[in-house]
C-alpha cells in the first residue's frame, strides 16, 4: 500500500455484497478504508480490525456529509428500501449529493442490467434514476450493471428438485447469471482502480442459460428429474403469493422473468474478467459447488 493510496468507502457494509467487498479489500491489504451502515454495532468486528466504521442514514441527507468525509473513491451499494415507491431514488440522490459535497472523486454504483425506462423490472426505475443522478453529478463514476444473482437460485431450485417442476415466466429466454462473489470481485476492482472517468459495465456470468437448460442441469446434478414449466407472469405471481410471499415482492420477482423472456438479460459481458483478471464462475460450476443445497427441499 502506497502512502498516496486513496481513501476508499463502502456503503451498506453489513449487507451480503458489502461485507464480502470489505473482506476482499482487507485480504488484499487495501486502505485506508471507511465503511458505513445503519447499525455500526453490526460491524464491531471490522472496527476491531482497523476499519473506520460510521453510521449512515440515507434518509437523513444532512448526516451523510460526516459519514463520507475524507473518502476519495466510494462504492454506493443500492439500498434495500423497496417499501415506498421512490424512496430508494431519494436515498441514492442524497448519497450522490453528499459524495460531491464531501470531495469524493469517483463513485462505483451497483445497478441492474438494462434498467432503461422501458424495462419491465419493477425496481429498474430506481437504478435508472440513480444512473442519471451520477451523470448529472459532475463526478467520475463506474456503473456496474449486475445481472441476476446465481445465488438467488438457491431459494427456488430446491423446491423445483422436490416437486419435479421448475416454474418460471421466462419463456424461451436466457439469463447471464452472475455469482454474488463475482459481483464483489468486480466492485473491488472498480473501487481500487485508477480509472477516474465515466463508464457503464455489464457484470455477468460467462454464458446465458435458459430455464429449460437449468432444469436439465439440476436434474443431472441431483439425479432427480426436473421439468421446466413455463407460465405467464400473472400466474407466477399468484403462485408465489399463495405460498406466502408479499405481493410486491412476488411482482418484482415475476418482472425479472418478463425481462428474461423479452431477451433483456442474455448478453454475456467480459467485464468481470477485464476488471479482475479472473473469469467469472459458470452457472454449472456454481450449482455443482452448492449441490447439497439443491436437495434441501423446502
Amino acid at each position: 500500500m502506497s502512502a498516496s493510496s486513496p481513501t476508499l468507502l463502502v456503503t451498506g457494509a453489513s449487507g451480503h455484497l458489502g461485507r464480502r467487498v470489505v473482506e476482499l479489500l482487507l485480504e488484499s491489504h487495501r486502505g485506508p478504508l471507511i465503511v458505513t451502515t445503519r447499525e455500526p454495532s453490526k460491524l464491531a468486528d471490522l472496527a476491531a480490525r482497523g476499519v473506520v466504521v460510521r453510521k449512515a442514514d440515507f434518509d437523513d441527507a444532512a448526516s451523510l456529509d460526516a459519514a463520507f468525509a475524507g473518502a476519495q473513491r466510494l462504492l454506493l451499494i443500492s439500498t434495500d428500501a423497496l417499501d415506498v415507491p421512490g424512496r430508494r431514488i431519494t436515498q441514492h440522490q442524497n448519497a450522490v449529493d453528499a459524495a460531491r459535497r464531501s470531495g469524493v472523486r469517483h463513485i462505483v454504483y451497483t445497478s441492474l442490467t438494462r434498467p432503461e425506462p422501458d424495462s419491465p423490472v419493477t425496481i429498474a426505475k430506481d437504478h435508472w434514476a440513480t444512473e442519471q443522478a451520477l451523470e448529472k453529478s459532475g463526478l467520475g463514476f463506474t456503473v456496474l450493471r449486475n445481472n441476476f444473482y446465481a445465488d438467488l437460485l438457491l431459494h427456488s431450485l430446491p423446491r423445483a428438485v422436490a416437486t419435479g417442476q421448475l416454474i418460471a415466466a421466462t419463456g424461451t429466454g436466457a439469463t447471464a447469471f452472475v455469482t454474488r462473489e463475482d459481483c464483489a470481485r468486480a466492485a473491488v476492482a472498480a473501487l481500487v482502480s485508477a480509472f477516474d472517468g465515466k463508464r457503464t459495465l455489464d457484470v455477468t456470468g460467462p454464458a446465458a442459460v435458459s430455464h429449460e437448460e437449468l432444469a436439465r442441469l439440476v436434474s443431472k446434478l441431483t439425479g432427480r428429474p426436473v421439468q421446466y414449466l413455463a407460465v405467464d407472469a400473472a400466474s407466477l405471481t399468484a403462485g408465489m403469493v399463495s405460498h406466502g410471499l408479499p405481493a410486491p415482492l412476488a411482482e418484482a420477482i415475476a418482472s425479472f422473468d418478463v425481462a428474461v423472456a423479452e431477451g433483456r438479460m442474455d448478453k454475456p459481458s467480459p467485464a468481470v474478467a477485464e476488471l479482475t483478471g479472473g473469469a467469472p464462475a459458470s452457472i454449472a460450476s456454481f450449482l455443482e459447488k452448492h449441490r447439497e443445497a439443491l436437495q434441501a427441499a423446502h
